[in-house]
């Protein structure tokens, strides 16, 4: 299993879960199944441009994106940058 942790904000959408655990050989299919999903890759299939995603402590955009491999008890972290000025 793959866990995935949300911040709050997003767990807010979805349905107050913050902890998911997905069977997923890959980011993108682990954070497919998600309900809050739409929120985190756009329609071109990239990741949101304010959103971060960390596998097992390591920026995904430095790894391979939504194609970096998840191991068996990999954690994923979803951060969601603030924007505004």
């Amino acid at each position: 299993m793959v866990v995935v942790r949300l911040p709050s904000l997003l767990a807010a959408q979805a349905g107050g879960q913050s902890r998911f655990e997905v069977e997923a050989a890959t980011l993108e299919h682990a954070l497919r199944q998600l309900p809050v999903a739409d929120l985190l890759v756009d329609e071109s299939g990239e990741l949101r441009r304010l959103v971060n995603v960390y596998v097992d402590g390591k920026d995904a955009r430095e790894l391979a994106g939504l194609n970096t491999p998840v191991a068996e008890a990999a954690e994923v972290r979803v951060i969601a940058a603030v924007a505004g000025g």
